[in-house]
């Protein structure tokens, strides 16, 4: 019986029974096209996270312009379309429910205004001025309506700053003075008259500002309004954006007195 033959095993670690070569680490080279490569990708992270800042600023100051325009645009319809309204025509009469005073000199006349020539700030004036029962909703330029009877004048203007403000006297008190939007840089106000009393008809033949209103006494049969306000555009300076955003409406008032064949301001 041969001997049994005893191979030996070989109780190293693999990690002691591999090759003992000379280890290495990165180049140079390497290091630093690694880091090139790392600016390169927190460059372009810095630059997506920029451009959808300036993106979010852009849709905010655009909004912002949207809510202020539909605002200011909003009161000033509601109050101009107001302009003359008496309750109970039944009863009552609007030279008596809007007599004449010093700001509204004529027979008949609920608007006034002041061309950007007169008024103390840039831009145009505008005052309006109606009555109300205290329970007919009608609305003042600070978007209230009066709980009591009352007579209301509102006057539309700007400041230096480009504010939209709104004067507001109620039964002759001294005015408080509301702050509605910022941002305008002109507000322009033309009026809707009917030149040719003789015409037969309410219809507007030419459009004044408040200076010719003035000078040919028309005030008394203002048919409608035009506003025009001109708003800083938040996106001037980008590719075919122009500095200033206007937005235009005609607003019919609705007091207006019955003219036909009539003279200017001629009412009961």
């Amino acid at each position: 019986m041969s001997a049994t033959t005893r191979i030996p095993v070989d109780r190293t670690p693999p990690a002691e029974r591999m090759p003992r070569g000379r280890q290495r680490g990165f180049t140079l080279i390497e290091l630093m096209i690694a880091l090139l490569i790392g600016l390169f990708l927190v460059g372009g992270l810095l630059t997506l996270v920029g451009a959808m800042k300036r993106t979010s600023g852009i849709q905010t100051n655009l909004s912002q312009l949207q809510d202020s325009e539909r605002l200011a645009m909003s009161l000033m319809t509601d109050v101009i379309q107001s302009a003359g309204y008496y309750p109970d025509p039944a009863h009552n009469t609007m030279s008596g429910e809007l007599p004449i005073n010093a700001q509204f000199p004529q027979q008949c006349q609920s608007i006034t205004g002041l061309g950007a020539g007169n008024a103390a700030a840039p831009g145009d004036q505008i005052s309006v001025r109606y009555a109300t029962s205290g329970i007919d909703n009608v609305l003042d330029c600070s978007g209230n309506t009066q709980g009591t009877a009352a007579t209301i004048v509102n006057q539309f203007g700007l400041d230096a700053n480009g504010n939209l403000q709104c004067s507001l006297s109620v039964n002759g008190a001294a005015a408080q003075l509301i702050t509605l939007v910022s941002g305008l840089q002109d507000l322009q106000i033309l009026y809707g008259v009917q030149s040719n009393a003789g015409s037969g008809n309410t219809s507007v033949d030419t459009y004044l500002d408040a200076d010719q209103v003035t000078a040919g006494g028309y005030w008394g049969n203002v048919i409608s309004v035009q506003v025009t306000l001109t708003f800083v555009n938040p996106l001037f300076g980008q590719p075919g954006q122009a500095s200033t955003v206007v937005f235009r409406r005609v607003i019919d008032v609705m007091g207006n007195p019955d003219i036909a064949g009539a003279a200017p301001g001629v009412c009961t």
